[in-house]
């Protein structure tokens, strides 16, 4: 029996989780949250670490108010850096091997071509800065380590991009919506399926990953692709970056490269249109 301790087991990554893994027999697996599991509190982690004794421990827990944390840097550094590095640091003690969830908003937009995991990230706002500040944490602590940029994360649970716009179609008849922002939507049972993959591998093939769903769009393609699939007779509108001003900066281009995971772990990774497509018929709270 493979033991498994889930941070942020309520957000909408941990709910896929728990999906994922109903029916794996060989995996134990115990999700926490708060207010009773905390990451940024180093007395906490010992104690339930000590206690439970897990082989793996998946890191869903993040602070990831983007436009916040231009205001809130103290939480968001606390959680997304140094809680990263609580985590590392209690998981090198036990011997724990650590997946860590991470972001493309490391990168600062400038390329034209997908992301490799080896190039240079420069973090335009203080929500990506604390993420890479968690990387590197990480890296620098402990060598049992996956870690996996995503983007553009979505599904049926939780706060996200595909469930605004499903709120707004409620009330509104035409949405406008960035079209000069480009990535990779990514559903998050999707990645949930590949984080217990790379568990059940026992594979020793350590250090960083990215993974989203295959197809380069913009917000406005994503959110036109929603309605259609909901047979919304919404009017989605284009606008660009600048006519929809926010509190942080966004990369204009952040899809990545997922070679590197697909042959590590013999992973087949989906269009995002037929990931989208998975929960377009199932209720949406």
């Amino acid at each position: 029996m493979i033991k498994i301790a889930v941070t942020g087991g309520n957000g909408q990554l941990g709910q896929c989780l728990r999906r994922a893994v109903k029916d794996q027999e060989l995996l134990d697996v115990d999700f926490q949250d708060l207010p009773d599991f905390d990451i940024t509190n180093p007395t906490t982690l010992e104690a339930y670490f000590s206690k439970n004794k897990p082989d793996y421990c998946i890191n869903c827990a993040a602070y990831t108010a983007v436009d916040l944390a231009e205001t809130q840097q103290t939480l968001a550094y606390a959680v997304n850096a140094e809680g990263a590095r609580n985590l590392a640091e209690i998981c090198k003690k036990h011997q724990v091997t650590l997946l860590h969830i991470s972001t493309d908003f490391v990168f600062d937009g400038q390329k034209h071509t997908p992301y490799h995991e080896t190039d240079p990230p420069n973090p335009l706002g203080v929500y990506g800065a604390s993420k890479l500040q968690g990387e590197r944490y990480i890296q620098q602590i402990m060598d049992r380590f996956f870690i996996i940029r995503t983007s553009w994360l979505y599904s049926e649970f939780g706060k996200n991009f595909f469930k605004t716009m499903l709120k707004l179609s409620e009330t509104k008849h035409e949405i406008y919506v960035v079209a000069d922002q480009f990535g990779n939507p990514t559903y998050a049972g999707d990645l949930a399926e590949v984080l217990i993959k790379i568990v059940l591998s026992s594979s020793n093939q350590y250090g960083v990953y990215h993974y989203c769903n295959n197809g380069t769009v913009s917000w406005y393609d994503f959110a036109a692709e929603i309605f259609k699939q909901f047979k919304s007779d919404v009017e989605v509108k284009p606008i660009k970056t600048i006519d929809y001003p926010t509190a942080a900066r966004r990369p204009a281009y952040s899809a990545m490269r997922t070679n590197k995971i697909e042959n590590t772990f013999s992973c087949t990774i989906k269009n995002w249109k037929v990931s989208l497509n998975k929960i377009t018929n199932l209720r949406i709270d």
